[in-house]
């Protein structure tokens, strides 16, 4: 299994674990990923570990579609991907949620699933650059004919000669759009994966494969899950950290009628503590709604505990159908510990 290590995006403070970085590359790291919100931007942080790293992949976990057009995130990748000497950027993309859509950005919420579509098309064009871009879609033009165009817009083709290959991933979790995922993505970001839940998630990909109609399959595609990591003696302490972060997605990152990490929550099984976390944290009560964060929850999606602990739990991880999995840890000792687990400082290292 190959392992990815999650930085995620900032706090009021610029910081990035320059450090921890390089010791995941050493140590025979796959794979780094940067994040977004409304803060720190997922691109430029990629560019300073480029420059400071030999080997390891860089990618957006994830770039959200409302904060640049589709030329400009393939320009972005592609940029960085040529600064770092190529074939090491991974375009991680999706939606983000509706409230950051049109209440930071300015946009439409419209309709994703179009959105996604056009923007994984347009972007694999100019990556391309077999021709000038046009694309006629429900939710992009190239060149753009809707109100207020002048009618002068010109087909282009990218100046920069750029990675074809650049892949392009989606961080998605429901049905439509895992489907959508399995059928113009080269990689997923699955949104509430757990050891077990291939099972529920898999028939989707694969339609999304036969929809591709081009022989698609799952050697061509990767599945990068994630997984909190926390070293210690006290694993109901470690769940007590964990849970004011997830308090805050399930019950406020979204509307009360629309929230992505809600309903993963659902999905999962406990949809009487998500309804729950949601109505205390939007009636203020934030205390109550982080201990209403059940334990068994962030057990499931964690490796927390002793090292013996971590190491039993890690093989459902293995047997999951993941071929990638990313850390979020704030433990050197932790990014040693899954290396030993997976082999990566096996025969990786520069």
């Amino acid at each position: 299994m190959k392992l990815g290590l999650a930085i995620g995006y900032s706090g009021a403070e610029m910081t990035l674990p320059m450090e921890r970085i390089l010791l995941a590359e050493k140590l025979g790291y796959d794979s780094v990923w940067t994040a977004e919100a409304y803060g720190s931007d997922a691109i430029t942080p990629l560019a300073y570990i480029a420059a400071l790293t030999k080997r390891i992949r860089l990618g957006t976990g994830i770039m959200q579609l409302a904060g640049r057009s589709p030329a400009m995130a393939a320009m972005q990748a592609a940029t960085v991907d040529a600064l770092a000497g190529g074939g090491r950027v991974i375009a991680g993309l999706g939606t983000s949620g509706p409230q950051i859509v049109e209440g930071w950005y300015g946009q439409p919420w419209g309709r994703p699933y179009y959105r996604v579509k056009d923007y994984v098309q347009i972007m694999k064009k100019v990556f391309a650059r077999e021709e000038p871009v046009t694309h006629d879609g429900k939710e992009y033009q190239l060149p753009y004919h809707g109100p207020g165009t002048m009618g002068i817009g010109k087909p282009l083709r990218s100046i920069l000669h750029m990675n074809p290959d650049l892949p392009v991933w989606l961080g998605t979790g429901t049905e439509t759009n895992v489907r959508l995922t399995g059928e113009v993505a080269d990689g997923w970001l699955p949104l509430g994966f757990v050891p077990g839940s291939m099972k529920m998630f898999k028939p989707w990909v694969e339609e999304g494969f036969a929809r591709a109609g081009n022989g698609k399959s799952w050697k061509d595609f990767e599945v990068q899950a994630s997984t909190t990591v926390i070293i210690t003696d006290d694993v109901r302490a470690a769940f007590r950290a964990m849970k004011p972060n997830v308090a805050l997605y399930v019950g406020g990152m979204g509307h009360k009628d629309k929230n992505f990490h809600n309903d993963t929550m659902v999905r999962r099984g406990y949809g009487d503590a998500a309804k729950a976390i949601q109505e205390l944290f939007l009636s203020g009560r934030k205390a109550e709604a982080i201990e209403a964060v059940p334990d068994e929850y962030l057990d499931e999606q964690g490796l927390v505990g002793p090292v013996a602990r971590i190491k039993e739990r890690y093989r459902a991880w293995e047997d999951s159908g993941a071929t990638g999995l990313t850390i979020g840890t704030q433990q050197d000792e932790a990014v040693e510990l899954m290396a030993e687990l997976t082999g990566a400082n096996k025969g990786n290292r520069d």
